[in-house]
Order: structure tokens, then C-alpha cells, then sequence
């Protein structure tokens, strides 16, 4: 069963605004070293980060929490398998919440164009 579904949208111009300005301490307050390396590593790293953090305002939205009682942009993780397929990986107070909720899967959906980067995450029970 569903417990919460969430979607976002981010302009990726914001992102290489940070990206261009060096904006070192808002990207780390935001992306955790790992999300941080994958995404410098990329050409295209304003989108990389921009969908990122899409998918991190997708699964507050998709919890109804959104960033209050100690969640942490860090305790929102978004990895990659071996073939691409994006996931997130939960640590902390978003843990905490999700398995509270009752949460057991966490699905998500990243895409881009025309300049804006998209997430969908839909919370299933356990």
C-alpha cells in the first residue's frame, strides 16, 4: 500500500549559479561527500546536483514531514546501482520517520529538460 507520494521540480541554472560560485559550504550542507563527488565528477554537474536535490524535496513531501525534528539534508541520500538506476539511501531522523510511518520501499523517478531537473518518490508500507 501507499503511504506517500512526492514530486519536485529545481531550475538547474540555480545550481550552476552554486556550481560557478563556488558555493562549497551550501553544496556540502546540502549533498553528502559521496552525492558531492558523483555529481563534480559529471560534465553536466548543475544538473546532477539539481536532481539530487529534487529527489530530496520529493521524499520529505512524499513523508509530510518536510525538514523539521532533526531531519538533515545528509540523511537523504540519493546513489546510483550499477546500472544507473537511481535510489535513495536513508540515514538518521529521515530513517527514523520513514520506518515510523510504517515505510519499507522507497521508490524514485529522476528526469530532465528544458532547463529543470524532476523527482518522484512514492512510499510504500512494509
Amino acid at each position: 500500500m501507499i503511504i506517500g507520494t512526492g514530486i519536485d521540480i529545481a531550475e538547474i541554472a540555480r545550481f550552476e549559479r552554486f556550481v560557478r560560485e563556488n558555493n562549497l559550504p551550501l553544496l556540502q550542507r546540502l549533498f553528502t561527500p559521496r552525492e558531492y563527488a558523483y555529481c563534480s565528477a559529471r560534465r553536466l554537474s548543475a544538473q546532477h546536483f539539481a536532481l539530487r536535490f529534487a529527489a530530496k524535496e520529493s521524499f520529505l513531501k512524499a513523508l509530510g514531514t518536510g525538514l523539521r525534528d532533526g531531519i538533515n539534508w545528509l540523511d537523504i541520500e540519493v546513489v546510483n546501482d550499477d546500472l544507473g538506476k537511481p535510489a535513495l539511501e536513508l540515514s538518521g531522523k529521515a530513517a527514523q520517520f520513514f520506518l515510523a510511518k510504517g515505510g519499507g520501499r522507497c521508490h524514485l523517478s529522476l528526469s530532465h529538460d528544458a532547463g529543470c531537473a524532476i523527482a518522484m518518490v512514492v512510499l510504500e508500507e512494509r
